[in-house]
């Protein structure tokens, strides 16, 4: 153990570690055997949960770890694909796909296209998906976590691995979504006690507010063109494909709103999922700012969590902070798990090979799925030990572009445009990445987000190519699956609920002027 970590901090840690399991276990218990409870929390939850826990799953080691090493390294311009998502992603799962996800009662993002297209746009959204969860979010989070429990407490970083993902993996595994949203939510309040310690500590430490307002003068949203991570040119198609997916068509994020009591609550969460989201970057990127005044030649960017925590912090706040981390790392482990798991379930195991299984066989095959992940997670963890020399939220950030182009294509204009076809959107998804790794070794220097950019604009002209010559769905079969003016609004018997400051607009007007602010302000 590392000579920082007193007696009082490992108290607070062992606290609350013991208390999560207490909460997952309890929450475990609570849920009836069937598919609505074990995979959507049975539809029951409020708009506060939701969108607490849409935030909480989201935010994790890469962001308190990766995001934090990227500022240091690159600035403010780290806050763009954090305040993206509340611009491009959330607003294309609020105004576009969300209606259409609940009025059908949809488990899975996987059953809409099924629905919309065929099996095989099912399938292989299902393949992509299922390997970017694991080799990208699982992996990455472990391995993020791990090496800054090394640092801080001198636990190797394969054992580390090893114990999050067994902690986690035993309450996520056993009371499905609703324990993934109980122990969430007590993880977000850890998640930002420990944030806005952390950041008025060093913020103190580098010489107050007045440090950070000092950093503004090179805060920027729009790098070089030939910048080779953040090039200005990323908002021409790599930033859109990367939000749109992980926003609005990740079942890892979209699930909690599926598991909403209606379609105001599951509106009013992603709305309030805004604001946690344009606030906690804030807690994370402005310690980031500073800390080059504090410690201005790390070696590895990603161990400024670690540094800053080690160095600033008294006894008893480090342990608290690094309940924090944790808390991060648990929340989203367990999303990812759970979202694989339903997937696993719902989209391939019932469809291919037990169409007639029980309630209770599902349940019990998805808790078996839920184990597996849990051991490929740790191996993908492993593999990333050999990839480090760089921050691993670039990795990550990169690895999304390699999957996402085809998902993003199919979703977007399967909602969009009536006349796309199931033969253009399977083409979409078979082509997205060998045309990332055609292009990524053919242009080894380009940025990955041009990148991605290219082969999402490519998959999209070759869909509507490939719809032009193949044979559309009749207009009867798409009916409550294409965009239409009538999805902007709520279904009649639940506009009662939106009168005056429940209007889900107003809220959502506030927080995107806000954004939209700081995006011209820093041009």
């Amino acid at each position: 153990m590392n000579k920082s970590l007193s007696t009082l901090d490992a108290i607070v840690f062992a606290v609350y570690i013991l208390g999560i399991l207490g909460v997952g276990i309890y929450a475990s218990r609570r849920g009836k055997k069937t598919k609505r409870d074990y995979f959507l929390a049975g539809d029951k939850l409020p708009w506060w949960m939701v969108g607490g826990s849409i935030i909480a799953a989201n935010i994790s080691s890469h962001h308190l770890v990766g995001v934090m090493g990227v500022s240091y390294t690159l600035g403010f311009v780290a806050v763009v694909i954090e305040w993206g998502a509340i611009l491009l992603g959330f607003n294309a799962l609020l105004w576009i796909f969300l209606p259409f996800y609940l009025r059908n009662g949809f488990y899975t993002m996987p059953e809409y296209l099924q629905r919309r297209y065929g099996g095989g746009a099912r399938t292989i959204y299902s393949i992509l998906v299922l390997l970017t969860y694991i080799f990208v979010e699982i992996g990455a989070v472990l391995y993020l976590g791990a090496i800054t429990l090394q640092s801080l407490l001198g636990i190797p970083v394969l054992t580390s691995v090893c114990i999050l993902a067994v902690f986690t993996g035993i309450y996520t595994i056993a009371g499905g979504l609703r324990a993934v949203i109980w122990t969430e939510m007590l993880q977000l309040g850890v998640l930002m006690i420990g944030m806005i310690i952390l950041s008025f500590v060093t913020i103190n430490a580098a010489g107050g507010v007045s440090a950070v307002m000092e950093t503004s003068k090179d805060w920027s949203h729009f790098l070089p063109a030939d910048h080779p991570d953040f090039p200005w040119t990323m908002y021409l198609g790599g930033v859109v494909c990367i939000s749109v997916f992980y926003n609005a068509t990740n079942q890892f994020i979209v699930q909690r709103t599926l598991a909403a009591k209606n379609e105001w609550h599951a509106r009013m969460g992603i709305i309030f999922a805004d604001y946690l989201k344009f606030l906690i970057p804030v807690l994370i990127i402005a310690p980031a700012l500073v800390a080059p005044k504090l410690f201005p030649n790390l070696e590895k960017p990603d161990l400024l969590f670690a540094t800053l925590v080690q160095n600033l912090l008294p006894a008893g706040l480090i342990g608290l902070v690094m309940a924090g981390l944790i808390a991060a790392v648990m929340s989203h482990l367990s999303g990812a798990i759970n979202s694989c798991t339903t997937i696993i379930t719902m989209d391939i195991y019932l469809p291919y090979f037990r169409k007639k299984a029980s309630e209770e066989q599902a349940v019990k095959f998805g808790k078996l799925s839920g184990a597996a992940i849990v051991a490929l997670g740790i191996l993908c963890a492993a593999l990333l030990v050999l990839y480090s020399e760089k921050p691993v939220f670039l990795y990550l950030l990169n690895a999304y572009g390699l999957f996402t182009p085809g998902i993003a294509t199919m979703f977007l204009l399967g909602i969009l445009w009536k006349r796309t076809t199931h033969a253009a959107a399977v083409t979409a998804g078979l082509l997205t990445i060998p045309a990332s790794l055609l292009i990524e070794f053919l242009f080894p220097s380009m940025p990955f987000f041009n990148r991605t950019g290219i082969v999402f604009w490519g998959c999209m002209v070759i869909c509507v190519i490939v719809s032009l010559f193949t044979k559309s769905k009749e207009e009867d079969e798409l009916k409550g699956l294409i965009w239409n003016k009538q999805s902007l609004s709520l279904p009649p018997e639940q506009r009662q609920q939106q009168k005056g400051w429940r209007n889900p607009f107003i809220w959502w007007a506030i927080i995107t002027i806000t954004v939209l602010y700081f995006y011209v302000r820093y041009a």
